[in-house]
């Protein structure tokens, strides 16, 4: 897991966050989400500097749209944001569940 991944799961983990499950490295379909909580149907992605090519957006956009076809949400996060402000972060977490 990259750092960010690292302090995000720290949160989530052991039902930290309302009580609820996550789970990391997930498995959907053919792809291994960072983050997946089964009862909101909600998927949480990290994006480092990759992501920002056009290729990388390019293959987060048939990611999430496959995803998305399966009934999950997807929410992305910049690496920056969680280690900026992880509070915005976990709210709009929270706000999903």
């Amino acid at each position: 897991m990259t750092d960010a991944e690292n302090l995000l799961w720290s949160i989530l983990r052991r039902k930290q966050l309302k009580g609820y499950q996550f789970y990391r490295q997930k498995i959907i379909e053919r792809y291994i989400v960072d983050f997946y909580r089964p009862m909101a149907n909600l998927v949480i992605e990290l994006d480092g500097g990759q992501h920002y090519s056009e290729r990388g957006k390019k293959q987060d956009n048939i990611r999430d749209k496959v995803i998305e076809e399966r009934g999950m949400k997807v929410l992305r996060f910049s690496d920056r944001e969680v280690f900026e402000d992880i509070e915005a972060v976990i709210e709009r977490i929270w706000n999903h569940l």
